[in-house]
């Protein structure tokens, strides 16, 4: 039986929690950028890049230096810029109606690839969310009830950009609205395909396609798999399953469903996968409320409901999955 241990940390500004979670991940992201040969941009250069593109960003990147030792790979790993590849599957939906508005997503990796922290911070804005390479967000949400999430876009090759876990980072620290998100998703680059859907309070959402280096495209319904709408061909479509999922997606909000009721379908085939030997399997379900600024996390034997009023700490708890 696969399993995975899950933590939630309450932290408003980085330090030893922080510093902790540092220690314990550094090493085996250290060995990650060795086995892909990782000789990035120099220090200077990546700083430079934070300074241009998320100046708001660069006092809480340059606290965590200081935590992480400053080390020349330390500072050019933390500021995201030009990182190697770096891929991950997903199901994402956001819909509002009803009176409401809710944002669905389903994390497909393997275990091993994915930290497990729900890291509650107050840096520029209060947030919440899943954490990713340290300091980025997989997905997350802000006290203002903007929540975002990423899924890979389905094919290789890189771009002068950032990885896209720290643009969600940068978007949930300084926007309260799914306008002001697009905003920053047209001047920040990523630096590789990938899919972003956004949702905020006032009931508005959205998905882009964010090309290498810059650029995107702006597709409905707000839903998001692993492929892109142009001439671009997905990687291994069959394996992920990609198209079937995105057109499961398109049907189930097709119907008008009350925004509630979508977690269901994600926790089920064809959304729920249970491939974890193959490194495709769902190792949570996410489902943000912007109304009430919250998170609940699913899985098939237990939930966690989190919010910036009443955020417990969680620690080192087990979740195990069922091998199909």
């Amino acid at each position: 039986m696969t399993q995975m241990t899950f933590t939630a940390l309450e932290e408003d500004l980085p330090g030893l929690k922080w510093q902790s979670r540092w220690r314990y991940s550094w090493p085996a992201y250290r060995a990650w950028l060795a086995t892909r040969r990782f000789d990035g941009p120099s220090p200077a250069a990546c700083l430079q890049a934070l300074q241009r593109h998320m100046p708001q960003l660069v006092q809480t990147y340059e606290k965590l230096l200081v935590l992480s030792g400053s080390g020349d790979l330390e500072a050019r790993f933390l500021s995201h810029w030009k990182p190697p590849e770096y891929l991950s599957g997903c199901s994402i939906a956001a819909a509002a109606g009803h009176g409401m508005v809710r944002l669905v997503r389903n994390y497909d990796l393997s275990p091993e690839l994915n930290e497990g922290l729900l890291l509650k911070s107050h840096w520029k804005k209060p947030v919440i969310g899943m954490v990713e390479f340290l300091w980025g967000l997989s997905d997350g949400i802000n006290a203002d009830g903007l929540c975002a999430a990423i899924a890979y876009g389905g094919r290789r090759g890189t771009d002068a950009g950032f990885g896209i876990t720290l643009i969600i980072r940068y978007i949930l620290e300084t926007c309260s609205t799914v306008e002001e998100a697009l905003d920053v998703l047209k001047r920040v680059p990523s630096h590789m395909a990938y899919n972003v859907t956004l949702a905020d309070r006032l009931g508005q959402t959205a998905s882009v396609e964010l090309q290498p280096g810059g650029g995107l495209r702006q597709v409905w319904p707000a839903i998001a798999t692993n492929h892109q709408s142009g001439p671009e061909q997905a990687m291994r479509p069959r394996f992920t399953e990609t198209h079937d999922r995105r057109a499961y997606l398109q049907s189930l909000l097709a119907d008008d469903p009350r925004p509630d009721s979508i977690v269901e379908a994600f926790l089920l085939p064809p959304l729920f996968q249970r491939r974890y030997q193959e490194g495709f399997g769902t190792l949570f379900t996410a489902e943000y409320d912007p109304c009430r600024a919250c998170v609940t996390l699913h899985w098939q034997v237990d939930k966690w409901a989190q919010g910036f009023d009443d955020f417990a700490e969680r620690h080192a708890e087990v979740i195990r999955y069922c091998d199909p």
